[in-house]
């Protein structure tokens, strides 16, 4: 099962202590600073969770496969993200 926003919301008040929304307001805040951090190019690292960092995808030729023509797919940004080793011992567990 995978938490939804509302979901992180409300497990972040209760262990908090905060109000739902003190919580919604605190995660709009980190949303908002996560997707500017990446739009200017920079990377986030929270130490012991993940870091992230911008990464450009070079243009390269595809195939569609419906029906089998090559295309062009142009350059673009993806995002890259790496566990912390406080997840990834929380994984393996």
């Amino acid at each position: 099962m995978a938490y939804n926003k509302s979901d992180l919301v409300s497990k972040i008040a209760q262990k908090s202590n905060l109000t739902k929304a003190q919580a919604e307001a605190a995660v709009n805040a980190f949303q908002d600073v996560f997707v500017e951090a990446m739009r200017e190019g920079e990377g986030l690292k929270l130490t012991g969770l993940f870091s992230a960092e911008r990464v450009k995808r070079a243009a390269r030729t595809g195939r569609n496969p419906r029906t089998g023509e090559t295309i062009e797919i142009p350059a673009t940004y993806g995002v890259k993200l790496s566990a912390g080793s406080l997840l990834k011992k929380a994984v393996t567990e």
